[in-house]
């Protein structure tokens, strides 16, 4: 997961959670819908997630973890793409 890419995209989801906490916790109507927006940027992990219960912390932990299997699998298809494993071309 040390590939840019894998961590641009962490550091993005990063970001829009982050951002929908704040306005959820500045809207004090309860209706907010910011919180969407990072479960679609981790998607299909994070959809799948969701199905836990129903808590606000279940949205952050869904969020998270789509981030992070969404990561690793970005890393894998850029080194995939790449033709080869970068750390074991370091050692060899």
């Amino acid at each position: 997961m040390r590939h840019p890419a894998a961590l641009v995209y962490l550091a993005v989801c990063a970001l829009l959670l982050a951002w929908a906490l704040v306005v959820t916790l500045a809207d004090g109507s309860d209706e907010s819908m910011a919180g969407v927006i990072p479960l679609l940027a981790t998607a299909p992990v994070s959809l799948v997630l969701l199905a836990l219960p129903d808590h606000g912390s279940m949205l952050v932990a869904a969020v998270v973890l789509g981030a992070l299997v969404n990561a690793l699998v970005i890393g894998a298809c850029a080194r995939a793409l790449r033709g080869g494993d970068s750390a074991r071309d370091q050692y060899t």
